[in-house]
């Protein structure tokens, strides 16, 4: 197991905190990465994959693109680019919001259930991320902390 310190070539940091947060940066783009490889054989990118799993979700409802966006885990995401490639792979389907003319409903086919299906056989979650059941639920609640406490 390599450290963060070989990692990055840094053998000092200002203290423990700024170690962590350094840490926590690198291993947040080292798993992005490994999720773009993941998904590449999918063909479907991971904020792609987001937005499949929001629409299952909500399925067999629709949902706009906006309440989509509130719900994705990279709030940056260009919501309307990426339901746009959704919709050209047939993998979710649009009808015009009969409140909002300017807004579309966004409900995922057939398809994109299907894809979602042969992802969650692959779990890739386990092969990425080593911990065992507590170690996971101690991260997480690790993480959760630094959320609600940087507010």
């Amino acid at each position: 197991m390599k450290k963060i310190e070989d990692e990055i070539k840094q053998r000092k940091f200002a203290n423990a905190q700024q170690k962590a947060m350094l840490n926590l940066i690198y291993t947040s783009n080292w798993l992005q990465g490994k999720q773009q490889n993941f998904f590449k054989k999918f063909g479907v990118t991971g904020q792609q994959f987001n937005i499949l799993r929001i629409l299952k979700g909500q399925h067999p409802n629709s949902i706009s693109g906006k309440e989509i966006k509130s719900r994705m885990l990279d709030r940056n995401s260009d919501v309307s680019r990426l339901l746009d490639r959704l919709a050209a792979k047939n993998l979710i389907a649009r009808r015009v919001c009969p409140n909002d003319k300017r807004a579309s409903d966004v409900i995922i086919t057939d398809e994109g259930l299907t894809l979602l299906k042969a992802i969650s056989k692959v779990r890739y979650q386990e092969e990425i991320l080593t911990l065992s059941d507590e170690e996971a639920e101690t991260l997480s609640s690790l993480l959760d902390k630094v959320r609600h406490t940087s507010n």
